[in-house]
């Protein structure tokens, strides 16, 4: 084997066994009792450290505001009259900052210029086994309500103003700490945080929606089975938005992830924890496009389930059910928490258009196929999405189906889709003794991001025939039948 394989295959190895120590524990956080009198008026036993970035040195310490010292606050030019945004990074194997962590910094800065952006120190606590910092959140979350307390109090910085972003354990350490501050934070963002000993695991060592006046949360690595899952599945926030459905991202499979690596060359080596990171780090990324890419705001819907959105029944924006991921979200808070799901482009800018395509399939004998493979292509106003492909995972006669369709590229307003039904396989006996076909007469779409429908007709003739392996059957608008109203 050439040495780049077997860098490749030591890579994937260690992360299997990164993702192995984090899922093989299911011991529960420390559960000291937070004292009423937990705040530390002198300061002393505060170990984390709060560092005011820069927008010129994104990814330096170069100045560390200090509880206690109000001479630290001066000094590190911290602007009283503006927004401060407070990051707490996640559990860490190898004692440093992960490379998210000046991307996060910088498109802060980019967004809000005159804002502070502090990034909480607690890596000596993050790099031990995980259990222990796990169970360390708490104290970390007790030193950051306890920094922020010192700054209400001694220079009247409204809570108003600031924003906790916590990733993986850090959203707990968050939640932590806004549930110990005098008074509330205005908002706490949850960046898929940590599953493992938390799935279970009580509002007070938890993010919770009583953490702050907002809590919104992105879950991107949901997987497995309760509390073996990296990133926490249970809803935790006023609203929990699951891109993809919550569990693996696009862009983040094994080799994307190792040709990734290859083409990073030395700093592949550097990143080599990004098997297991891609899909929980993705949460981050996904908040950094809502920071950087303001005019591409990526739309989530509220549903009751994943399996109900894959079928595009959710798409609808009445009564507050459609909201924008990231730092633009609507603070809608409820009752109970709300879940939205969306799906993602595998790469920045990760917006996607969503539509429903609902069909009725027409048959003279009765038959039910299943898992077919289709090509859509959309054409619109604005250009068109071709070979989309698509798998149905049921279609039987006479019935009616609903499904989800996605693009990256904005097409406008629909005006003409093509459908081809491919075959299973090339050699698939099926092929051979079986000719399988539906007609269509009509075609009904919704889009979820114009909140339009719109009914389509065969190109020719009241009924299109769709014949598996072969070729495209053309819908175009019905004129008489178009429904232009928006969408409920």
């Amino acid at each position: 084997m050439r040495s780049g394989g077997v860098l490749a295959l030591l890579i994937w190895m260690h992360c299997l066994l990164s993702c192995y120590k984090v899922l093989a524990t299911t011991e529960t956080p420390a559960t000291t009792t937070v004292n009423s009198i937990w705040r530390k008026t002198d300061f002393k036993d505060i170990e984390s450290k709060f560092s005011l970035r820069t927008p010129e040195e994104p990814d330096e310490d170069t100045c560390y505001l200090i509880p206690g010292q109000e001479q630290s606050v001066g000094s590190c030019h911290f602007n009283h009259t503006s927004k401060t945004f407070v990051v707490i990074h996640g559990w860490t194997v190898t004692g440093m900052y992960e490379s998210w962590v000046p991307k996060l910094v910088d498109a802060l800065y980019k967004r809000e210029p005159n804002s502070n952006v502090i990034v909480v120190d607690w890596l000596q606590r993050a790099q031990q086994h995980y259990p222990v910092s796990a169970g360390y959140t708490q104290l970390v979350g007790q030193d950051v309500a306890s920094f922020i307390d010192w700054m209400e109090e001694t220079f009247n910085y409204p809570l108003d103003n600031i924003h906790i972003l916590g990733y993986s354990l850090g959203a707990h350490a968050a939640g932590v700490a806004g549930s110990l501050t005098t008074n509330k934070v205005n908002r706490i963002t949850g960046l898929d945080p940590a599953g493992p000993t938390f799935e279970y695991a009580g509002t007070s060592v938890t993010l919770s929606p009583d953490d702050a006046e907002f809590v919104d949360v992105v879950h991107t690595y949901s997987v497995g089975t309760p509390d073996r899952s990296i990133g926490i599945q249970r809803p935790v926030g006023h609203i929990d938005i699951y891109p993809n459905g919550g569990s693996f991202q696009p862009g983040c499979s094994i080799g994307d992830t190792i040709r990734l690596i290859a083409e990073n060359g030395i700093r592949g080596i550097i990143d080599m924890d990004q098997i297991v990171k891609c899909s929980h780090e993705r949460s981050i990324h996904l908040f950094i496009d809502s920071l950087l890419h303001e005019e591409k705001p990526n739309m989530a819907y509220r549903c009751n389930s994943k399996e109900a959105f894959d079928k595009g029944l959710c798409l609808s924006c009445r009564k507050n059910r459609c909201n924008t991921l990231g730092y633009k979200v609507n603070k809608v808070r409820g009752k109970r928490s709300v879940k939205m799901y969306l799906k993602t482009n595998g790469q920045m800018p990760f917006k996607v258009f969503h539509y429903q395509v609902k069909v009725h399939f027409f048959a003279k004998r009765n038959f039910t196929v299943t898992n077919q493979p289709f090509v859509v292509s959309l054409y619109g106003t604005k250009g068109e999405s071709e070979n989309r492909p698509l798998t149905l995972a049921e279609m039987s006669s006479n019935k009616t189906y609903s499904y989800l369709i996605y693009t990256e590229l904005d097409v406008g307003e629909l005006l003409m889709l093509k459908i081809r039904w491919e075959n299973e396989s090339y050699l698939s006996w099926a092929n051979w003794f079986s000719t399988y076909a539906f007609d269509v007469q009509k075609i009904r779409i919704k889009s979820g991001e114009m909140q339009k429908k719109l009914v389509f007709c065969p190109q020719n003739g009241e009924r299109a025939t769709i014949t598996r392996g072969k070729g495209p059957v053309v819908f175009v608008r019905c004129n008489e039948h178009s429904s232009m109203k928006k969408g409920d």
